[in-house]
């Protein structure tokens, strides 16, 4: 029986806040957030390569920045007008292999993701009025097609909560302290993400399972937490992608 091991097992110096997948490149991006310092970073992989293109690209606006959309080899950056509301202002494109800025326009805001590019519109113009603009330009192509415009396929696969009931026939090395856990069939593989709870701590596994009924993959997602925590891990296109500690991305080929 062979083991799986991570494909990609980047650690990264701040908690992971949020993960756009760029699936016309194959790059996955993350925001990364210090919030004692109040600082903003963001990181760069390839799901295709496993080769890490940057791990902490930051902008001229340190704390008041966040991810929009990845498409074409670029991330979608924006800020937001202040530290208490969510409104968001402005864009910036950053080349998602060298980190470097490519444009930024402080008129524009991001409306949404189309499979032809971002659809964007010009905050300062009223009524609001939609058009396609190139992504590594941002240049204004045309105006917004609904009909051609559509919106991207998505390719993420979330694994939805079952009765722990469910589990029974499968030999886990741990029992799962709530009776619903995180669960789905993958390829020949089972993935199940449980919460234990010993020597008053609550913890987060993450265990895969062959069609054998062989664990070949465990690992501690979270130690020593507070509460429960949200699904643990998503599937796209073949590969388990998931957080450990926050601060570390892992990827599995399955």
């Amino acid at each position: 029986m062979t083991e799986l091991q991570p494909f990609i097992n980047q650690q990264f110096n701040w908690p992971i806040w949020r993960m756009e997948i760029d699936d016309t490149s194959g790059n996955l991006l993350v925001e990364l957030r210090d919030t004692q310092e109040k600082q903003t970073a963001f990181g760069s992989v390839n799901l295709l390569t496993g080769k890490v293109n940057f791990t902490g690209v930051s902008t001229p606006e340190r704390w008041l920045t966040g991810m929009e959309a990845a498409y074409n080899g670029v991330l979608l950056l924006h800020h937001y007008e202040s530290a208490t509301g969510p409104v968001h202002k402005g864009l910036v494109a950053v080349d998602a292999v060298t980190g470097n800025t490519l444009w930024s326009n402080y008129t524009l805001a991001f409306d949404h993701l189309s499979v032809n590019g971002p659809v964007v519109y010009n905050a300062q113009v009223q009524p609001r009025k939609l058009f396609l603009a190139d992504m590594k330009t941002g240049t204004n192509l045309r105006a917004y097609e609904p009909v051609i415009d559509l919106p991207p396929p998505s390719y993420i696969i979330s694994a939805p909560l079952i009765p722990a009931l469910l589990l029974q026939g499968l030999s886990l090395p741990e029992q799962p302290y709530t009776n619903t856990v995180h669960y789905i069939e993958y390829n020949t593989y089972r993935i199940v993400s449980l919460h234990t709870f010993f020597q008053e701590k609550l913890k987060q596994h993450l265990y895969i399972i062959n069609n054998e009924g062989a664990v070949v993959y465990h690992d501690l997602l979270n130690s020593d937490i507070q509460k429960m925590q949200p699904e643990a891990f998503v599937v796209h296109k073949n590969n388990l992608i998931y957080l450990k500690e926050r601060s570390a991305l892992i990827v599995l080929n399955l």
